[in-house]
């Protein structure tokens, strides 16, 4: 957290097999889910920081099989893999942020936001004011901690998940 500089140095060589990782994961979900009783139209990819950058390359990298429906990728490390100008026929994206994230990650995700949203793929983008970094699943007494919600709202309006009337 003090130097994101010298953590983005080192963590950029690392990237392309972390992103093919996770291409090989999504591809393997795909390929034995219907033996795990799995949707497999609604493979997601998400990400947390680092894993954000890489739920971005696994959207922009991964061919017709392993690309997923969805991607979530949370509070990204978009200085560490930049913004992509975001391909044709990609996956639904669900960004989550704060807007006092200490590696000012507010605007690479409000850029990755209008990226997905300027190729006129479906983006949801919700940004806390306060969070920090690092909200993840812990509660702090703050507005992040409630994330889940939104993302669960969002997964229904955009078809990633279904309410069972049950």
């Amino acid at each position: 957290m003090n130097n994101p500089g010298r953590i983005a140095e080192r963590i950029k060589p690392i990237l392309p097999q972390s992103i093919a990782d996770g291409i090989s994961a999504v591809y393997c979900v795909r390929e034995n889910g219907a033996k795990l009783s799995l949707d497999v139209s609604k493979i997601g990819f998400i990400g947390f920081s680092a894993g954000g950058v890489v739920a971005m390359g696994v959207a922009c990298y991964a061919k017709t099989i392993d690309w997923p429906d969805f991607i979530v990728p949370v509070y990204p490390w978009t200085s560490a893999f930049g913004v992509q100008e975001a391909p044709k026929n990609r996956p639904k994206t669900l960004i989550f942020c704060t807007s006092d994230d200490p590696l000012s990650l507010a605007k690479g995700s409000i850029e990755l936001y209008n990226s997905w949203l300027s190729a006129g793929h479906l983006a949801a983008f919700q940004m806390y004011a306060q969070g920090g970094h690092g909200f993840g699943m812990k509660s702090h007494g703050l507005p992040s901690d409630d994330w889940i919600q939104p993302f669960y709202e969002l997964s229904v309006a955009t078809g990633i998940t279904t309410v069972s009337k049950n």
